[in-house]
This record gives structure tokens, sequence and C-alpha cells, in this order.
């Protein structure tokens, strides 16, 4: 196929896992969310800095990714049919089917069919950044991309996506008051170290960046061992070529999730997804979504239904997920708060990169027991955290918590 756009950037002096004739994707300009809880900027500017210097790669020639035919992926989902259904989202519908191991043909494997619904242009930019993204990187925490479809019918104009299959749902699925199977803490843990090695893998161990942009509970994936593992690239973005600061993009996410700084100026950086990561943490900690309209007006926003609990241990207990055992979690949970609180810090740069919290986030899941701070004293002194929609700039002072 070749509808495939590459950016051949400057590479780091250093480059640390770089693949054969891979390069990074070259995304689009526009992007903007229509749902709900979504929203886009019409003020932020739309000149993307790593729009200079781009060249054009025009196939994926050198990509594992299979070219499926509309007619084979008709067959393994009993033609789209609703028994296949496993739900819909911004993209379209995605549906169940089985296909032959490229491995083993003799084998089959379960896969998600991705089928691009009639939204258009924008639609079509985001299943080719997708493409793009999953078809030049490869992670254990990162949703494997088999192929893609494109082709034309009596229908139209076809786009689809297959992936693994992840047969445990999104993490938001089990965070969910409605949900069955409740995250043991044990296993929230764990999946905030998946979650953190994912971004760490796209922020520092290419030889180019990657920006989700998208970070959220429902795009993170569970396979069958629970392991996580990142999805949805649509909306994902080139880091900014050495020696500019940021990206200058429209303002697209999801609310409750994306960094102050992006909503009001549209500038785009790495440590837009470190704040994303914050909201997450808080997210396995209180069981309750970023933003819950059905709630009481006081605790819709979760940062700021959290800020008033966090100056002591014993009001911190109070925002732990209610089908935990708080009393046997509140010391990790208390740790886990405290590289929330770093995530989110107010000034981007004073955020940590995501390699330093993963080794933060590592030392909690190792279940350290010692009396020593999780961080430096000096690093916990205060804390700045600033919800959102700037309603208040709050100071946190987690060494209380550690102390207790």
């Amino acid at each position: 196929m070749k509808c495939f756009n590459f950016y051949f950037g400057e590479k780091k002096e250093e480059p640390k896992t770089p693949r054969p004739n891979s390069f990074p994707p070259s995304f689009t300009d526009r992007e903007s969310r229509q749902s709900g809880s979504e929203f886009n900027s019409q003020n932020a500017s739309d000149t993307s800095t790593e729009s200079r210097g781009r060249n054009h790669f025009p196939d994926m020639s050198e990509s594992n990714l299979k070219v499926f035919t509309f007619t084979e992926l008709k067959q393994v989902t009993k033609n789209f049919s609703r028994t296949a259904k496993l739900g819909e989202g911004g993209f379209g519908c995605v549906f169940k089917g089985m296909i032959k191991s490229s491995e083993d043909p003799a084998k089959k494997i379960d896969v998600a069919i991705k089928q691009l619904g009639k939204r258009g242009l924008q639609g079509h930019k985001e299943w080719v950044t997708e493409v793009n993204v999953l078809g030049v990187v490869e992670h254990t925490n990162l949703v494997k991309l088999i192929g893609y479809c494109a082709e034309d019918d009596e229908r139209g104009i076809q786009r689809l996506l297959i992936y693994e299959y992840m047969p445990n749902g999104s993490v938001e699925d089990h965070l969910s008051i409605r949900s069955l199977t409740p995250l043991t803490w044990d296993t929230r843990l764990r999946i905030a170290l998946d979650a953190a090695r994912g971004l760490t893998y796209l922020h520092e161990e290419m030889d180019f960046q990657i920006i989700f942009r998208d970070f959220k509970s429902s795009n993170i994936l569970l396979d069958e061992n629970w392991n996580a593992k990142l999805s949805d690239f649509g909306l994902a973005r080139l880091g900014p070529p050495d020696g500019l600061t940021h990206v200058s993009t429209a303002v697209v996410g999801t609310m409750g999730y994306a960094a102050p700084e992006y909503i009001q100026s549209g500038r785009l950086t790495s440590k837009s997804d470190v704040w994303s990561y914050g909201v997450f943490l808080y997210e396995l900690i209180t069981g309750r979504r970023p933003l819950d309209r059905n709630r009481p007006r006081s605790e819709q926003k979760l940062l700021e239904w959290v800020k008033p609990h966090l100056s002591d241990a014993r009001k911190f207990q109070h925002i732990l997920d209610p089908r935990l055992d708080k009393k046997q979690i509140l010391k990790s949970a208390h740790k886990l708060s405290l590289i929330a609180n770093r995530c989110l810090a107010r000034l981007p740069k004073t955020r940590p990169k995501m390699s330093q919290v993963l080794e933060m986030v590592d030392r909690v899941v190792e279940g350290s027991s010692n009396s020593e701070p999780l961080l430096k004293s000096k690093e916990l002194s205060e804390t700045d955290v600033k919800v959102t929609d700037g309603s208040w700039i709050g100071r946190v002072w987690p060494s209380k918590l550690v102390q207790t």
C-alpha cells in the first residue's frame, strides 16, 4: 500500500533502539474529536514544528504488517455480525475474529478487528496515524497491530485495523462501579508499571519520540494474563525535533486527562503525557473517573475532589477505592500518590520524565516497606498541582503522608 508518509528526522546522538529502515511517521496537522467527553480548540496553532524538512517514503515494505482483503475480514467476522461485535468507540465498531497465525499456519489466533466508521477525512487521518505508529514500533506494553485493510467495495471505502485480541478489555472497564471483576491493588500496581513502561518506550527508548496525546484508562487494554498495553494511537504525534521545545497543534484529547498548559496554548510535549499519567494514578487509587457528571457536583472532577484529602493520612484514606482493603493498601497508595503529585506539577519542566516515573513506580511495586521516603526529602517538600480547567491551584504536602 502506498498512502503512508514517513518523516526522516534527525536522529539523537545515541539512538537506543533503532529499527532498520524504520522511520517515524508524519502526523497530520489538524485533528479534532467530536464526542461529549472530548474537545478541540480553534484558538491553538495548527502549525506543527515537525513538518519542517519532511521527506516522504511511499510504502511500508519494511514493516511486518499483513494486508488483508475486505472479503477475508467479512468471513472471519461472519459478515460483521452482531454476535462478533466487541464494542463501539469514536473510531468505529470492533469485532472479534479468528485468523491463521503467521508463525504457524496450522494454528488460528483470535484478533480484534476495528472498522472505521463514517467519519470522513478526519477518521481516515487517525487510521493512517495508527498504522504509521504501530507499523514502526514494537514493545511488550503496546498493543500489537497485525495488519490492515484499505480497499473499496460496493459500500464505499473500507478502512480496517487488525490487532491482537485483548480478552480482559480495558482498565476503564474494570475500574467502573458496574464491573463484576474490580481490579485488586496488586493488579493495579502492575498496570501502572506496564503503562509507565509503554510511555517510557515511546518517549525515550527510540531514535525518535512519539507523544501519545490520548493516554487514558480506556486506551489501556489487558491481555489474558492481565498485562497492560497501550492502544489507540490515532491522535499520537511525533515529538519536537532537536532544538525545539514543543509541537504546536490543535488541542484534542479527553477532558480530565489533558495537561493544562496544552489546553491553554496548544504546545504539546512529552510532559503532557506525564500529566495524563498522574491523573491515571489517582484513577487507580480512587476507582473514580477523572470527570464523572453522575456524581454530586463537588465530586465530579477527580483532582478537585482529592485535593482536600491529601494533607494527612486520615483524610487520605477516604479517597481510596472502597472495594479495596484500605488498611492493607494505605502505605502503598500513599507512595503512589506522591508519584502522581510529581506528574501533576504545575510547571511542565518540573515534572519527571517517564523513565524517572517508571523507576519510582517500580519501587512501589517491589513493595519497599522501609521507613525512608520514596523520594528525596527536598523533592517531597512541596508539589504544585493544578486542575485542568484552572479553577484552583493548590499546594500539596506529600511529606506528611510519608511520615504516617
